[in-house]
């Protein structure tokens, strides 16, 4: 997924306010950045908040019903998920640049629950994204206070990129039906893009909402990034028009939005069957995942863009109060939107209050104009979101990833095939299974050495990188680079082992260069405690080198310090080394001779 990137430049004077508070001073009040973002306000920023607000209006509203179009609800509940998100973000967000509401990242996410559980009911569905979003409010808040912000670091680039790829392959595949003025009833992405395929193969492309469709997309993608000519609101309005002007509608059959509802969102508890509800949880998870994923990414971003710091604690709490607010005011998830955030930054936009009156832009626009959408074409708002599910795709990175590493390459396309052919949401499941096998990967299976001196070169080296390095006879420096725990013990053993084996003399001493371990967990202790017991029984003494002290500490609570005993751990490998000498001189004077 593409995201803007931090700028060579330092930003310009005043562009952010700049003050630091340390949150431990703010008490309560450490919840709601947007207090302090009050506290501290310029009156020069305001008409910089104003413009940016009216600017972010004229494409809040297209793209909020297009939302809400491709996740299977009636276009008004994406204005709902609109105007309440960025209000509660503005009070809770720690972002003073960021905007949240409907993204294309979340539609197929949201579709795949909704569409096989509302049976063609929007009021159902309404209510399953609904909760779905209180789900995933309460996910991200909870996560949030409990200082859980790090969990979407567990998830590598090319398994983030790989179900953000598929993710937007699922939507463009959604959206294609739409697009060509198409009713295609398939289920899951591959079955719709077979049906869609056959249909317009057999001449059933509505060539007129094809036409306004395809306008729309390239109209797009070609002012794409100019901050002067906003491409959505030219080619959104510029559909609707041609639409209104011509009859499209009844004359060339040509589906359009109608009426939108007047009034604006009020509150209401989205009521869902207990059968429904594990359905809803799952999706509620998935969106929680997806939309930290990509708010957290997108807030570090303009985080470092802007010179001002980040937490990714809050951003959780911000984006979870949000979503919670959606969720009981008639909307569904939002995220934040890589779209719409340059958007109001471009326009000069100095806070979240340019979130806040782009809000009461669009809820303006319900209570006096609910008719001025009327004739958008269906199509044209399937154009919007298949030009935002575009620039989900990130490829210029994965091709870097391809040439330097190429296993994380291929790891990147099965997640994301994996979305494609099982949807989205068992994709996004066998994305976090990749990820937990990725991440104990490298723990279960991790590098060692057997290690020596070699000439000219400080320290103890690799014998296997550098053959000629000299060994000490009786003594085995042996390294192991990772934590200690259940997976890798028994390994740890062998290793241990087949270094000993693997000794051109007798040992006397196993020294264990143990400062890459950075955790022992009860098994791995066990499993120490036989080696060193088996050690003895063959005239072997096992000790530590460069042991960390929260490892030490935990060997206490284990009882495996005492049994060891405190003269066999060293602070360095040189006083491990020295030791030996001093207890077998004669083995470092065979040495020394063979030298």
């Amino acid at each position: 997924m593409s995201h803007p990137a931090p700028p060579t430049s330092p930003p310009q004077p005043g562009r952010q306010p700049r003050w630091r508070v340390k949150p431990r001073d703010l008490g309560w009040r450490r919840w709601l950045p947007g207090l302090q973002t009050l506290k501290h306000y310029r009156k020069e920023w305001l008409p910089r908040d104003l413009m940016a607000g009216l600017v972010l209006t004229a494409m809040l509203v297209p793209v909020g019903i297009a939302y809400a179009v491709a996740s299977g609800l009636p276009g008004i509940y994406g204005l709902y998920a609109t105007i309440v998100p960025l209000l509660v973000y503005a009070v809770f967000g720690p972002s003073r640049i960021l905007v949240l509401g409907p993204d294309s990242s979340l539609a197929a996410v949201i579709l795949a629950v909704v569409l096989p559980l509302s049976a063609g009911d929007p009021m159902r569905a309404v209510a399953l994204a609904g909760m779905m979003a209180v789900v995933s409010g309460l996910v991200c808040l909870l996560a949030g206070i409990a200082r859980l912000g790090f969990v979407t670091e567990l998830l590598s680039k090319p398994i983030r990129y790989g179900y953000m790829n598929g993710i937007a392959l699922v939507v463009i595949i959604s959206q294609l039906p739409a697009l060509f003025g198409l009713e295609v009833d398939a289920d899951g992405p591959l079955a719709s893009l077979w049906a869609t395929g056959a249909v317009v193969l057999g001449g059933g492309t509505n060539r007129a909402a094809f036409v306004l469709g395809l306008g729309t997309l390239l109209t797009i993608l070609l002012l794409k990034g100019n901050t002067r000519w906003p491409g959505i609101l030219i080619a959104v309005a510029a559909a609707t028009a041609v639409t209104a002007l011509l009859g499209l509608d009844t004359r060339a059959g040509v589906v359009v939005l109608g009426e939108l509802p007047q009034g604006l969102p009020a509150f209401s508890m989205p009521w869902i069957s207990v059968a429904e509800l594990g359905a809803v949880v799952v999706g509620g998870l998935a969106v929680a995942l997806v939309s930290f994923a990509d708010t957290s990414v997108l807030s570090r971003s303009y985080a470092a863009r802007l010179r001002s710091p980040v937490d990714p604690n809050q951003e959780m709490v911000g984006l979870g109060a949000a979503n919670l607010a959606a969720g009981f005011f008639q909307g569904f998830p939002v995220s934040s939107s890589s779209s719409r955030t340059p958007v109001a930054e471009a326009a000069g936009a100095q806070t979240q209050l340019a979130g806040v009156v782009g809000a009461a832009g669009v809820a303006l626009l319900l209570v006096l104009a609910p008719h001025l959408l009327r004739d958008l074409p269906v199509s044209a708002l399937a154009a919007v979101v298949i030009a935002s599910a575009i620039g989900l795709f990130e490829i210029t990175d994965l091709r870097r990833i391809h040439r330097i590493q190429r296993w994380e390459f291929w790891l990147s396309v099965v997640c994301a095939a994996g979305v494609v052919v099982l949807g989205v949401i068992p994709g996004i499941g066998l994305a976090i299974l990749i990820a937990v096998i990725e991440f104990l990967w490298d723990g279960w299976r991790p590098h060692s050495a057997v290690l020596g001196r070699v000439e000219g070169i400080k320290g103890y080296h690799d014998v296997t990188r550098y053959p000629q390095a000299r060994r000490i006879p009786g003594l085995v420096l042996f390294r192991w680079d990772a934590p200690l725990f259940f997976a890798n013990a028994e390994l740890f053993r062998d290793r241990v082992l087949a270094a000993l084996d693997a000794s051109p003399t007798p040992v006397r001493w196993l020294v264990v260069a143990a400062e890459p371990v950075t955790s022992v967990d009860v098994t791995a202790a066990d499993i120490v405690a036989e080696l060193d017991e088996a050690l003895a029984e063959a005239g072997i003494e096992l000790c530590f080198a460069e042991m960390k002290d929260p490892v030490k500490d935990k060997l206490k609570r284990f009882g495996l310090f005492a049994r060891l005993g405190a003269d066999t751990f060293y602070p360095t490998l040189g006083s491990a080394v020295s030791a030996y000498s001093r207890t077998h001189p004669e083995q470092v004077e065979e040495a020394d001779d063979r030298a």
